[in-house]
């Protein structure tokens, strides 16, 4: 017998329908395990990224610490300023190809800089306060980048006001000193940066930021700017009474022969009075070191900060500045 031809119909909307469910539910599960394969595949290359970039930053150290064995002052002549150019990882790794023909284009890249450099905001704050002499400097540094001197100040002020307190003084009588120093600082210190663009942190304008971060740094203890690897900005802001066209013409000259001693620096710039010269250096021992790995659709790079203790290099701070993938999130 038969069947209606409604239910034939309804028999064959049902079947289209369990069809078209399983159906859905195959390519759901194709979708999610071609997900996961491209997610564990991103993952992988981050870490063996990292990694690399781990062997690189041993490379730079040993570098510095090749350096440090010769001694003498640091400029940006010696092998550790040249830049790697990015290059493919496998001219690294063998010289056979039948090594590297499966392997992904992996190109790498970095520089080492000199830290000290730069002007260290860290000797802007002395014992809680702030020292009028390095005040001094960093607003000359603002008016020779073109930024207003206000911005010095309240960098400065905001420096005080997120490092430690100082420590009590046993002579001052009574409490009156501790509190008038808890007084003076804000009830909600900000927190301290760890770099130049990190300032934001104590209320300085991006822009602002932006302006002074190639010429600025912050280190942990505080230091003198290096005359052979400072720009001529930077060399303004430490010398009192250098102006851009001596500073440029020290520039010069450190290209052809490395200043190595005040008295040098004299020879190049003899107007400059001895007392100036106190807060600067020939060496240094505070690097970043720099590298980027890019490794089929990822990118990564790294920065980090060492520190060069006689001929031991420590790695200070490493932090991720970008990354990038292929892959969403």
């Amino acid at each position: 017998m038969s069947c209606h031809p409604k239910q034939r119909g309804a028999a064959l909307l049902t079947a289209m329908i369990i069809v078209a469910l399983v159906a859905t539910l195959a390519s759901t599960m194709v979708w999610q395990q071609w997900r996961a394969i491209q997610v564990e595949a991103a993952e992988r290359a981050r870490t063996q990224s990292a990694w690399v970039l781990s062997g690189a930053l041993d490379w730079a150290r040993l570098i510095l610490r090749e350096d440090a064995k010769t001694g003498g002052t640091d400029h940006l002549g010696e092998p550790w300023a040249v830049p790697l150019a990015e290059a493919r990882l496998s001219t690294f790794l063998a010289a056979d190809k039948d090594n590297t023909e499966d392997a992904p284009d992996a190109f790498l890249s970095g520089s080492i800089t000199d830290a000290q450099g730069r002007y260290n905001l860290t000797n802007v704050v002395s014992n809680g306060k702030v020292d009028p002499i390095e005040l001094a400097s960093l607003q000359r540094l603002c008016e020779t980048v073109g930024l207003s001197v206000d911005v010095a100040a309240r960098i400065s002020a905001g420096l005080r006001d997120a490092s430690p307190p100082p420590p009590p003084d046993p002579s001052a009588s009574g409490a009156s000193a501790p509190a008038a120093a808890a007084e003076s600082r804000p009830a909600n210190p900000p927190l301290m940066p760890r770099s130049a663009g990190q300032l934001t942190w104590l209320g300085i304008e991006a822009g602002a930021v932006q302006t002074l971060a190639p010429y600025v740094v912050i280190l942990p203890e505080r230091t003198f700017v290096n005359v052979n690897t400072a720009p001529r900005e930077v060399l303004v802001a430490a010398i009192d009474g250098l102006d851009l066209a001596t500073a440029e013409r020290i520039v010069q000259s450190r290209q052809r022969v490395p200043i190595k001693s005040r008295a040098d620096l004299q020879a190049v710039a003899p107007s400059l009075p001895a007392a100036s010269l106190d807060r600067i250096a020939m060496g240094s021992n505070f690097f970043e070191v720099r590298g980027r790995l890019r490794l089929g659709d990822v990118v990564l790079e790294q920065r980090s900060l060492v520190q060069r203790r006689g001929i031991d290099v420590v790695v200070l701070q490493r932090e991720r500045v970008s990354a990038r993938d292929g892959v969403g999130s």
